[in-house]
């Protein structure tokens, strides 16, 4: 029998950018354990609309109204800050049956490169089963309404990164 005594959870994802659905998981996470790290990850792989630092300035604010809830920044394999940080147990969420597939053959990797690391998915709200950051950046770079989806400090930064992307553009054309 497990039984869940000064936990700590750990919700990675690359929160590019953070949506209400990322924030529906942290709020629900942050009732079933003691302390839940939301861990931005930095892949240089990945082209990212947010750098880093962006990304983890938007979290701390849209976490602020959860007081076991703190958020970090990690380059490398997810099992390895847990190990640094003590927590057994990775949280996913959970879209769809697409979702579903490919985040449990993520968790058999995990427990595969750790044993003792646990991945628990907690299923989206329905109202945020599309919600999905490549379609939000998609949708505002177009200047499609994004306000149901993500929080307004996100909207406003969104914003902010397309209209600077835009002016750059049309600089570039008339030169």
């Amino acid at each position: 029998m497990i039984i869940f005594t000064m936990t700590t959870a750990v919700f990675p994802g690359s929160f590019d950018p953070p949506t209400y659905g990322h924030l529906n998981i942290i709020e629900r996470a942050s009732r079933l354990f003691d302390n839940v790290d939301v861990v931005i990850a930095v892949n240089p792989e990945k082209q990212s609309l947010f750098s880093a630092d962006e990304r983890i300035a938007l979290m701390q604010t849209l976490t602020e109204p959860f007081a076991n809830v703190s958020v970090h920044q990690w380059e490398g394999l997810i099992v390895n800050y847990a190990r640094q940080s003590g927590a057994n147990i990775l949280l996913r969420g959970i879209r769809n049956a697409n979702d579903f597939s490919y985040e449990f053959d993520l968790s058999l990797m995990n427990h595969n490169l750790n044993a003792s690391i646990e991945t628990l998915f907690i299923p989206t709200e329905q109202r945020y089963s599309i919600v999905k950051s490549s379609a939000i950046k998609e949708l505002a770079l177009f200047g499609g309404d994004i306000s149901g989806m993500v929080p307004p400090l996100v909207v406003a930064a969104m914003r902010r990164k397309y209209e600077r992307k835009q002016t750059l553009t049309n600089h570039a054309q008339v030169l």
